[in-house]
């Protein structure tokens, strides 16, 4: 069983843990009324990392810790600024499952061992506002680490945090930070006890993803494709941790990061070596339509349960949110599972593995050391004119199940098209920005139809089984009704939309 926080904490050089006259007085700082002494602690913390520090590679540590209030096994992941999330496990003398499953996408299968001793003196003070309320801790460490990996090397030092409770607003953090720099207390130079240990103890720093094997040329066109690749791959090794504990919309954005990887990667096989290229877009395409059950599922229960929810209850007739909420039940069960399964799979780490390789040893090809503004624009058109060609088969077909499919195929070109202007933006600016916002306009008119189209068909399952139950069908034809007629309004309206974004001064644009 595990736990989780949010920890939002600065660190500060301190001259001395035993002599705290340098430390200024606090009281009156952005609402603190008193600074009060809560004693000492002594904490012993073994960090745990792959050979090649794949987990402090990526700013997230795990260590098992005895002494203090949270004695346990604790895997700290980044979030943004001065954030982290702790996600915490009872004390064992192995590591958990759980956190071992939380940290597979950074550690790629690789074996985790101990690297780190880190044991403190904590002097612990707690900074109070009105009514006795905790602002937050201010913590004075003296710290001492020892290697373990061999070399037995020691290092020593003082430093000081400053950890917010849950509910204070960060804003204290900057009022407390203004009065210790006017004291001459700055930050500490690493960002965490591991970084300053690896380092002192002469571990070394881990290998940063992003830095590479092979020189990229700066300002090519290559560069700016791979920074935006980078960041996708950043992202889907993030939000795994977020889907094993299905925390609310991360399987969407999930599913969205592979879809906008695996898009850019076809689009710029002008910049990326397809042979390399093309098995990765595979499983990035094989993950996503993994994730997609839940996803599809997640969408279709909202969209339905609000067309429920708006009608008058004289139009309801017979257990039509009883019988949907068992289809959910259902239908959701079997997507979390099939989540999961591929999380844990050979598949899913053999494309991890890959995603790093392709950021350590990218597969350039020629075009990746011209300037990107050709590059980039060849590459947005050449996805532009798969999207017109789909169009315009589309809207020539007329209304039924062929138009639907031809609209649904022309949605995943306009998708395509859009996040491939995305890595353009540095060097095109606002044309690429321009040409993205309207295509995205026909993307969400062409997914509203898609979701009706998805709708009618579990509707029409649902009504079938009311129909053999012996149960009221006119709400059902009524919510059926109701899809077709958005299905309709949204045909209406594409053709505006599309004006709009195949606009030739558009396009014409990116090429100035």
């Amino acid at each position: 069983m595990t736990e989780s926080k949010r920890e939002t904490e600065r660190k500060y050089e301190a001259p001395s843990a035993d002599d705290s006259s340098w430390l200024p007085d606090l009281t009156g700082v952005n609402g603190i009324e008193s600074v009060m002494d809560q004693g000492t602690a002594d904490l012993d913390a073994v960090y745990y990392d792959t050979d090649d520090l794949r987990l402090a590679a990526t700013s997230a540590t795990l260590r098992r810790r005895t002494g203090g209030s949270d004695a346990g096994w604790h895997l700290k992941l980044p979030m943004s600024g001065d954030s982290r999330e702790e996600v915490q496990a009872p004390l064992s003398e192995t590591i958990p499952d759980a956190l071992r499953e939380l940290a597979l996408s950074r550690t790629r299968g690789a074996d985790l061992k101990p690297v780190v001793r880190i044991r403190s003196t904590r002097g612990l003070r707690q900074l109070v506002g009105s009514g006795g309320t905790a602002l937050a801790e201010l913590s004075i460490d003296a710290v001492r680490a020892e290697s373990l990996l061999g070399t037995g090397t020691r290092a020593s030092w003082t430093e000081m945090e400053v950890e917010l409770a849950s509910d204070t607003d960060p804003a204290l953090l900057d009022a407390v930070e203004k009065t210790l720099g006017a004291n001459g207390i700055g930050r500490a130079h690493s960002p965490s006890k591991l970084a300053r240990a690896l380092e002192e103890t002469e571990i070394g720093a881990p290998r940063v993803p992003g830095a590479r094997a092979e020189a990229v040329v700066p300002g090519s066109s290559g560069e700016e494709v791979l920074r935006y690749v980078d960041g996708r791959i950043h992202a889907l090794v993030n939000l795994d941790p977020a889907v094993r504990r299905d925390l609310p919309d991360a399987v969407h954005r999930m599913r969205t990061t592979c879809r906008r990887l695996r898009s850019v990667l076809r689009s710029y096989r002008s910049v990326l070596d397809r042979k390399v290229i093309d098995p990765v877009r595979d499983d990035l395409k094989w993950l996503g339509n993994e994730l997609g059950a839940e996803r599809d599922q997640e969408v279709l229960r909202e969209r339905l349960g609000a067309r429920i929810e708006a009608l008058p209850g004289e139009l309801v007739f017979g257990p039509v949110s009883a019988r949907v909420q068992i289809w959910d039940i259902g239908n959701t069960s079997e997507a979390r599972l099939r989540t999961l399964a591929a999380l844990d799979s050979a598949r899913y780490l053999a494309l991890l593995n890959r995603l790093a390789t392709l950021t350590e040893r990218p597969p350039l090809r020629a075009k990746a050391a011209r300037r990107p503004e050709k590059v980039m624009a060849e590459a947005i058109l050449k996805e532009y004119g798969r999207l017109t060609d789909r169009m315009a088969h589309a809207l020539d077909l007329p209304p039924g199940t062929e138009r639907d499919k031809a609209l649904h195929e022309a949605r995943k070109a306009a998708k395509k098209t859009r996040y491939a202007t995305e890595p353009a933006r540095d060097s095109l600016g606002k044309p690429a920005k321009r040409l993205g916002k309207r295509v995205k306009a026909v993307q969400q008119v062409l997914g509203d139809h898609q979701d009706s189209v998805v709708a009618r068909d579990a509707l029409r399952t649902m009504t079938l089984a009311a129909h053999a139950a012996g149960e009221p069908s006119f709400t059902w034809g009524l919510l059926y009704g109701q899809e077709q007629a958005a299905a309709d309004r949204g045909e209406r309206e594409l053709p505006p939309v599309w004006a709009e974004a195949s606009r030739h001064g558009l396009r014409k644009a990116l090429n100035h």
